[in-house]
């Protein structure tokens, strides 16, 4: 077993830097109920009601361009609007309950 170091600085309120041996690690932003966490593998939005242990967590890796030449006949995209709607309906869904955890969060802490 080898020995690790982590520190998480509070900058300002509602905003975090983690640090390792190798530097900076992340940054995260937000309060408890809210937060974006930004680091080297890719970002991670959360929400949840604080105290009560239920939260919804999404990470978003970084993608790499790949350096292979691009064929020159390509298919246009195909679009589908039915999955289109349903996918902006979610977000939204997502984004009314990550307000109403911030309110709540804001409101009991």
């Amino acid at each position: 077993m080898g020995f690790r170091f982590r520190k998480s600085i509070k900058i300002l309120p509602g905003l975090k830097i983690n640090l390792t041996h190798k530097g900076i690690s992340s940054a995260s932003i937000g309060k408890p109920g809210a937060s974006l966490n930004i680091g080297k593998k890719g970002t991670r939005t959360s929400v949840g009601i604080p105290g009560t242990g239920i939260s919804y967590s999404k990470h978003r890796p970084y993608t790499k361009k790949s350096n292979t030449p691009q064929h020159s006949i390509q298919q246009p995209p195909v679009f589908d609007p039915v999955n289109t709607t349903q996918s902006k309906s979610n977000v939204w869904i997502w984004v009314i309950f990550g307000l109403f955890c911030f309110i709540v969060g804001a409101i009991l802490f």
